[in-house]
């Protein structure tokens, strides 16, 4: 009985190919093989936004080889990705194979781990397409398309050029654009926190005040404390001004300290819950700067080697068999007191999560990132995230001893002699002992805070104070952790399209990611304006949260697909024309240089934003086509290799900056981190380096044609 497995990529293939027998062909529709045409809208929109599918660019020969290896078997299983996305595909693949193939041979396979234990399992109770999926990614794809297609022209004629908007990309995009406003309206106000440092020792003497270099000391001396003031003649101590500080200062250098309170208790930390989409996209951002679309890169190879489970996912659980994987490894590894008596649990915040779903795990505990060869720097680094945080889920928690001390401080008989509007104060300190650790065992040990031993009534001595002046700071602009978090609190977009909507802001150069963090461009800025004043319908929060909750709906069945897109489209559809008509062209605002034109001596330089950056041009444009490229040079270094021309900063092809000499081509050094000053290189250090990068590039060549390689398929024979 011979049978056809279609999967999507060649990767997967080759996989599975080694886990069938005979019997089976396996091959890959790499991708989408059908899709709206490109230059044409493509959909109905009077035949209830009726999708019109073509076979995708360069997706002919790949039909047809399906096509050839599909006829004459008795089944074709399509063991696709098990989401949306991957629903669709097969969807899309038992489309075209059934001139080839009756329609009741198709059957569907869904693992969630390539691993020869799953995929067996999979493959020998198959299932039927979900329609209701593939619904749920027709009716994503008829909005997105009806967006791009309908309002871009809009933002053409209006904004500029080239410019496109996306149903959720433009959303995320008012998210980046509203923090920049706020970033620059921001006014800091000063406050001021006050220390003293006490030791419980009276006969305590150091050689030199601790606070000296007038910033908090790394380490104490091990009698002393170092409390900080959090009340003022019983009131809340804040102030706002030095002159506030200054009273408070002369009562810590006089008063009279003792131990009011002593607070021991223990504290437990609970393990955090395994990885899903999101948090992976936020813990990979957070400890290792990996942007969200390398995260997903990363985590698809895992996954296409049989390393992880399936990465589009958002709920928490974990199947029967992984627990009792965790708990053998958790006990032979680590011992019992490691192991909580009965397994962790985790509850799912999404309101949708599927729980027949699992968790992002690795598939065996017994090899970790570093005993696995085949892995590059980047996926060792993932895949032990995941590694960590699946054991850690199944671990019994880390408890600590901590200790709060309430020191209160009292004016003297000699001090009260003294004008001073200060009478008493209250001062605390906490600290902390790892008790056991539990599963923070896998990340490391904590830094304990030990505090010395003392009692209730205790006296303490006097050794030093410091008054720091502080400037509240503005919102912190979005990276990749933090936005991801963001759009996951607000409900726009889901976890598998976060690094697709991210990587579409940046390409399109409405915001720059500068030191890993988002900056919101002109271009940005004025296209968030637009939108807001004509489509404020489709930039709502709330609104996007909505048709996002609905197609969740459509997925399990509960909501018809064109009555979700018609409740949004149909009030955006009513306003084109008119916004067309009668809306304002929006100018992108300029950086004014006070520069004279150099070619017309009459318009002023100004900076623009354009498609590959800054760049210097005339206010008179399109009058006067004077341009000029920004050549931003790094102040007082000199490029390492020759010496004589500046360190300059370039964007390369993929828009990420990098460092080259000024006198290029006549000197070609070229480096993706920032020179120190005084940095030097020998011509001989260069060609080395050189050399290694031919090498690491030759490999990654290599590497990439060897995944290019057609699957092997069996023979008939």
């Amino acid at each position: 009985m011979k049978k056809l497995v279609v999967v999507e990529s060649p990767a997967k293939a080759k996989k599975l190919s080694h886990y069938l027998d005979s019997d089976y062909r396996v091959a890959a529709s790499i991708g989408h093989i059908r899709d709206l045409p490109k230059k044409q809208l493509g959909v109905e929109i009077e035949a209830d936004f009726k999708p019109k599918y073509v076979v995708s660019p360069g997706k002919t020969k790949v039909i047809k080889q399906l096509r050839q290896l599909a006829t004459g078997v008795d089944q074709v299983i399509l063991a696709t990705d098990p989401d949306r996305e991957g629903e669709a595909i097969a969807w899309h693949v038992q489309h075209v194979l059934e001139k080839v193939v009756d329609k009741q041979k198709f059957v569907r396979a869904s693992f969630h781990e390539i691993t020869k234990t799953a995929v067996l399992a999979a493959i020998a109770h198959p299932t039927v397409l979900n329609l209701h999926l593939v619904d749920a990614q027709q009716a994503r794809r008829v909005l997105d398309r009806l967006v791009g297609y309908k309002i871009s022209p809009v933002l053409w004629r209006k904004v500029r050029r080239g410019l496109s908007a996306g149903r959720v990309q433009s959303v995320a995009l008012r998210l980046i654009v509203e923090r920049e406003k706020a970033i620059a309206a921001f006014k800091p106000d000063e406050y001021w926190e006050v220390f003293a440092a006490l030791s419980v020792d009276q006969t305590f003497k150091s050689d030199k005040a601790l606070f000296a270099e007038q910033k908090l000391p790394k380490k104490l001396p091990q009698s002393v404390i170092l409390a900080q003031v959090v009340k003022l003649d019983e009131k809340k101590f804040s102030p706002q001004t030095k002159e506030a500080v200054t009273p408070l200062l002369h009562l810590l250098e006089t008063g009279e300290y003792r131990v009011a309170k002593v607070e021991k208790k223990e504290r437990r930390r609970h393990s955090f819950p395994p990885l899903i989409t999101s948090t992976m996209q936020q813990a990979a951002a957070t400890y290792y700067g990996f942007s969200a679309k390398q995260t997903m890169r990363l985590a698809q190879a895992l996954y296409e080697a049989g390393l992880i489970t399936y990465h589009r996912t958002d709920s928490f659980n974990l199947s029967q068999q992984a627990i009792k994987m965790a708990r053998q490894y958790i006990e032979a590894k680590f011992g019992k007191e490691y192991l909580p008596a009965q397994p962790n649990f985790f509850k799912s915040k999404s309101k949708t999560a599927q729980e027949a779903h699992e968790a992002i795990r690795v598939t065996q505990v017994t090899q970790s990132a570093a005993e696995i060869d085949a892995l590059e720097p980047r996926q060792r680094k993932l895949y032990q995230l995941i590694f960590n945080r699946f054991l850690a889920s199944q671990m019994t928690s880390a408890v600590y001893d901590q200790t709060k001390l309430t020191i209160s401080v009292k004016a003297t008989q000699a001090t009260k002699t003294k004008p001073t509007p200060v009478a008493t104060a209250e001062l605390t300190v906490s600290g902390s002992v790892v008790k056991f650790p539990g599963w923070t065992i896998l990340t490391g040990p904590a830094n304990n805070v030990i505090l010395p031993p003392v009692v209730k009534g205790q006296r303490l001595q006097f050794v030093d104070k410091l008054a720091l002046q502080k400037f509240t700071q503005p919102p912190a602009r979005y990276n990749d952790a933090s936005l991801v978090k963001e759009l996951e609190k607000r409900g726009i977009g889901r976890p598998s399209t976060y690094a697709s909507i991210i990587s579409v802001i940046v390409d399109r150069g409405y915001v720059e990611r500068n030191q890993k963090r988002f900056f919101a461009t002109p271009v940005g800025m004025a296209v968030v304006e637009f939108l807001l004043k004509h489509f404020p319908e489709m930039m709502a929060y709330e609104f996007t949260a909505k048709i996002e909750d609905e197609l969740d709906e459509v997925a399990l069945g509960k909501l018809v697909w064109p009555k979700v897109v018609a409740e949004f489209y149909q009030p955006i559809a009513l306003k084109i024309d008119k916004v067309i008509k009668e809306a304002e062209r929006v100018a992108i605002p300029v950086e004014k240089t006070g520069e004279v034109c150099p070619e017309c001596g009459i318009g002023e330089v100004v900076i623009r934003s354009g498609k590959f950056g800054k760049f210097k041009s005339c206010s008179r444009f399109p009058e006067c086509k004077y341009t000029e490229n920004i050549v931003n040079t790094v102040p007082g270094v000199k490029c390492p290799l020759c010496g004589e021309g500046d360190v300059v900063i370039k964007n390369s092809r993929w828009g990420k900056p990098f460092y080259g000499c000024s006198r290029y081509p006549e000197c070609n050094w070229a480096s993706w981190k920032k020179p120190a000053p005084g940095f030097k290189l020998t011509a001989a250090e260069w060609a080395e380096m050189q050399a290694e990068r031919k090498a690491r590039a030759a490999k990654r060549k290599t590497r990439w044609a060897k995944k290019k390689r057609k699957p092997r398929t069996k023979s008939k024979s």
